[in-house]
C-alpha cells in the first residue's frame, strides 16, 4: 500500500495559511490561521483529510495595519471571534500535527502554502515568541504551491491557480483563514495527484 512517509522523503504535507496584521512577521500581529493535513489514499492519490484553525489574539505591543484589516475583513471586537493567545492557537495546530506524524511515520512536517515564505516566516515569529517547543514543522524547508500552480498552469494568483486546476472558487469567502488554507490545499492536491497520472510517480 503507497505511504505518503515515501512520497515527500518522510515529509508530511501540512497546508498552512495566516491572516496577518502587516507584511512584517517580527512586528505585526498574527490573527488567524489554519492548517489542512493531507493524507494518501490506496492508489497513491492525496486528499484533504482535516482542517485546524484559530483566532488568534494579538501579542502585546502588535502592529495591525487597518488596510490589512480591510483585506481579509476581520473584526477584532467581534464576539464570535473567539480569539486565543498564540501559544495556544499554535498547540491547536501542532497537536493534530504531531499525531499525523506518528500514524503515518513521516519524521517532520513541511509547510505547504501559497507564497509559502510568507507563511512560513509568520509561523516562526510566533515559534519563536512563544518559546514553543517542539514544533513538528520543518524551519525552513516549505512547499509553494504559486511555484507548482505556476509549472502546472501557468498561473501564480491562487484563485485563478484554483479555477484553473478545475476547482471551485468563491471571492466572498477569499482572505478567510480557513478558506484560503482549504482551497490551497485542494490545489495541492490537484497538482501532485496530476503529476502521478502523467508520470505515474
Amino acid at each position: 500500500m503507497p505511504r505518503i512517509a515515501d512520497r515527500f522523503r518522510g515529509f508530511l504535507p501540512v497546508v498552512v495559511d495566516v491572516e496577518t496584521g502587516g507584511f512584517n512577521p517580527q512586528t505585526d500581529a498574527l490573527l488567524e490561521i489554519a492548517a489542512c493535513i493531507i493524507r494518501m489514499d490506496h492508489f497513491g492519490r492525496l486528499f484533504v483529510a482535516e482542517t485546524v484553525a484559530a483566532h488568534v489574539e494579538p501579542f502585546a505591543g502588535a502592529n495591525i495595519d487597518p488596510k490589512s484589516l480591510e483585506v481579509t475583513g476581520i473584526r477584532l471586537d467581534s464576539p464570535l471571534r473567539q480569539a486565543v493567545p498564540e501559544k495556544e492557537a499554535l498547540q491547536r495546530i501542532a497537536q493534530p500535527v504531531r499525531k499525523e506524524l506518528r500514524a503515518t511515520g513521516c519524521q517532520r512536517a513541511i509547510l505547504v502554502g501559497h507564497n509559502a515564505f510568507f507563511d512560513l516566516s509568520f509561523l516562526n515569529a510566533v515559534i519563536e515568541r512563544t518559546d514553543f517547543k517542539r514544533s513538528p514543522f520543518h524551519p525552513f524547508s516549505s512547499f509553494d504551491t504559486a511555484t507548482l500552480a505556476g509549472l502546472a498552469f501557468g498561473q501564480t494568483v491562487l484563485s485563478r491557480a484554483v479555477q484553473s486546476a478545475g476547482l471551485e472558487w468563491n471571492e466572498a469567502e477569499a482572505h478567510a483563514a480557513i478558506y484560503d488554507t482549504e482551497r490551497t490545499a485542494a490545489l495541492f492536491c490537484a497538482i501532485v495527484n496530476r503529476w502521478k497520472i502523467l508520470t505515474g510517480f
